[in-house]
């Protein structure tokens, strides 16, 4: 009995840990800490990273950054923010690209170069995960657990 009650302890322990890490890499979008914007919306989001406004909502041009196609933290910041698959999101940018419409965002390797790009572009908008964040930077959204 004494082996059932340690094994249901340490189970409990480990699911903790796990929920609580997960809970620390929550991505949070970001600009330059001088950005006016204090806040942004998740439709706000959609339109900047989906290439539908080239702006923030006080009318300053936005430079929205982003990681490479395939990169992990894409995936997840996309598809969580839009509720779609990658597919229809490629999809999607497949057909403003040959319309014209609009741009992909800038494109990077790294963490640390999103976070330097932003830190060193007033009207910069990037994404990283929150255990990543310096104090150059300022967290404008985050995604609901």
């Amino acid at each position: 009995m004494q082996l059932w009650t340690l094994t249901r302890i340490i189970l409990c322990f480990l699911l903790l840990i796990t929920c609580t890490a997960k809970a620390n890499d929550s991505l949070v979008v970001i600009v330059h800490r001088d950005n006016p914007n204090q806040r942004l919306s998740q439709y706000q989001l959609i339109d900047l990273y989906m290439g539908k406004y080239a702006a923030f909502p006080d009318g300053t041009l936005a430079t929205v950054l982003d990681y490479e196609q395939g990169h992990p933290l894409r995936i997840e910041f996309l598809t969580t923010l839009t509720g779609r698959p990658m597919s229809q999101i490629n999809a999607y940018w497949s057909q403003v690209k040959f319309s014209g419409k609009a741009s992909f965002p800038q494109a990077y390797q790294s963490i640390e170069a999103i976070l330097k790009e932003v830190a060193s572009t007033p009207d910069a908008i990037g994404y990283v995960p929150e255990t990543a964040l310096t104090e150059d930077v300022k967290v404008v959204y985050r995604f609901v657990q």
